[in-house]
């Protein structure tokens, strides 16, 4: 089914001992000036007050080539094993919730597919507001290009929020998973500082289900710049997704369809780091212990999210057409992608969608599987080390094999 822009009209609706645990991040004269950094930003906000930032990043390479550079797709999917899948999403719905609206989403979408060879992918807008662009149309169309990409037989929504405020998100996220939408996977590339009260917001991505009663899983980027969280990737009921740098075994076409490319990964240095207020779920402990026992600790897991090189953007609103980006961004889309191709493998055995990605994921990581489903990533700088770390988690998928694991999974 080609692509469609089907507008909807909606009504609007102790720190020390923590930062000190973190070993090999900072030396003890560093740690007491970053405790007193994040205390500054943990204030008490106004729902109506805070506005979201997309995490997004533009490559410092050429600006508006006239094809795409960086990390096309299928190099994509031969890197991390998307290629030997065969399941593309099909009878699944996976939504992107931004701000604001893109009036060129659709055909942007289509001029992607098309250049790529892909089908075309079927997008359905939910227009919550009226105003346009606002530096938002860049982290669409990362969003549902992505999807397009690598779960192009799914159903992708976008849902557009009034604003990049907190209340005008939430309840676009709402919007997602309920009628007549009903995504089972909600990606969320974007976020606020942590404040004391947003524990209170939890309720929107805890036990959710959808119109039709399947769970909903949600993937919420990490920030960049080091170690400062983001909310709502502290939220213990959403997957929260960190960065590395991917290299390709070769840059060379493949003589085979299905042979992997996967080269390294090294850490990202993307907004890793121990939530100031939300505790620390029991599925994390023993892996987040050598950092803290008693706060949640992001990401969980983690891929590509270098801008140099990056993955390609096709953006005509502000960019004019092709535009290579990376940032948290990219693995936030590309995981909800991945979950969504996992309840359509669930789907095809009579079983229901995730309900519990992250604890399932963590038991894994406590198995001898563990190095068979994921890449532990060891180098890089910022913390990274082998096993769970603070900044790629568990580390990126092998989706060849993480893929039938999960769809195994009793749930």
């Amino acid at each position: 089914m080609a692509s469609r822009r089907q507008v909807t009209a909606w009504g609007s609706n102790s720190i020390d001992e923590v930062v000190m645990s973190q070993r090999r991040l900072l030396s003890i004269t560093a740690v007491l000036p970053l405790v007193l950094t994040l205390a500054s930003k943990a204030q008490v906000f106004s729902s109506y007050q805070i506005h979201a930032h997309p995490t997004v990043q533009v490559s410092p390479g050429p600006r508006n080539p006239s094809t795409p550079i960086g990390i096309l797709p299928v190099q994509y999917k031969a890197a991390y094993g998307f290629n030997r899948i065969p399941n593309q999403g099909r009878g699944q719905t996976i939504a992107f919730v931004d701000a604001y609206n893109d009036p060129n989403i659709a055909s942007d979408l289509a001029s992607y597919a098309s250049y790529f060879h892909l089908v075309p992918c079927n997008l359905t807008v939910a227009q919550l507001g009226t105003t346009q662009g606002q530096g938002w149309d860049l982290e669409e169309s990362l969003g549902v290009e992505q999807a397009c990409a690598l779960a192009p037989e799914a159903n992708i929504i976008l849902v557009e929020a009034a604003s990049d405020s907190l209340t005008d998100l939430l309840h676009a996220v709402a919007v997602a998973s309920s009628a007549p939408y009903n995504a089972t996977v909600v990606s969320m590339s974007w976020g606020f500082p942590e404040s004391e009260e947003e524990q209170q917001y939890d309720s929107y991505f805890c036990s959710i289900v959808n119109g039709n009663g399947q769970p909903v899983t949600f993937t919420a980027a990490v920030g960049g710049g080091g170690h400062e969280q983001i909310y709502p990737s502290t939220s213990p009921c959403v997957v929260a997704v960190g960065g590395t740098a991917l290299t390709l075994s070769t840059p060379l076409p493949l003589p085979d369809p299905l042979q992997l490319n996967y080269g390294n990964e090294i850490s990202g240095c993307d907004g890793g780091g121990i939530s100031l207020f939300e505790p620390q779920p029991p599925w994390q402990n023993p892996a987040c212990s050598q950092y803290s026992t008693t706060y949640r600790c992001v990401p969980d897991i983690s891929a590509d999210a270098a801008a140099d090189p990056g993955i390609p953007v096709y953006d005509t609103y502000s960019y004019g057409g092709w535009v290579e980006v990376g940032g948290t961004s990219v693995p936030t889309a590309d995981w909800a992608a991945f979950f969504t191709i996992v309840n359509s493998l669930r789907a095809s055995q009579d079983k229901g969608t995730l309900s519990q990605s992250d604890p399932d994921m963590y038991t894994i990581y406590y198995s001898s599987n563990y190095l068979t489903d994921f890449h532990n990533i060891t180098d890089g700088g910022c913390g990274a080390g082998p096993g769970y770390n603070l900044a790629t988690g568990i580390g990126s998928y092998q989706v060849n094999n993480l893929a039938p694991t999960l769809a195994a999974d009793t749930n």
